[in-house]
């Protein structure tokens, strides 16, 4: 049962991360949608973390070098989920209210992504 209320709290935070995503888009007049390249980011992130996972020798270790390039890669690839909605919005692509419409998504999406990895990945025959 706490399975199914750590999945349903998942998923309402995941459609919270969205909805703030896409009224941003929703905030622009002109009906311009530069505002979901911020999905790719999304895509993009956790799998560094899938790869090295697969790629581990010893899962007892408390770490290696693949993890370690992995959590690089990651934190890369969040940071630049954060740097482009402010380098949209500084090129008047974007509203600077859509941006802080975006990042507000993106720290609900990622606190999801690391809250998903934490309920999920303890090593049982489920996880990845």
């Amino acid at each position: 049962m706490a399975g199914i209320k750590a999945i349903l709290v998942l998923s309402f935070s995941a459609v919270i991360g969205l909805i703030l995503l896409v009224s941003g888009c929703a905030l622009q007049a002109d009906g311009t949608y530069w505002s979901l390249l911020v999905l790719i980011f999304y895509v993009l992130c956790p799998i560094p973390f899938f790869i090295a996972k697969r790629l581990l020798d010893d899962p007892d270790a408390s770490t290696s070098a693949c993890q370690e390039l992995a959590y690089f890669f990651t934190t890369g690839i969040v940071v630049s989920a954060f740097a482009l909605p402010i380098v949209l919005a500084r090129v008047s692509l974007i509203k600077w209210g859509a941006c802080g419409l975006m990042l507000a998504g993106n720290v609900v999406i990622f606190v999801t992504f690391q809250a998903a990895f934490f309920v999920f990945g303890r090593g049982d025959d489920f996880s990845w």
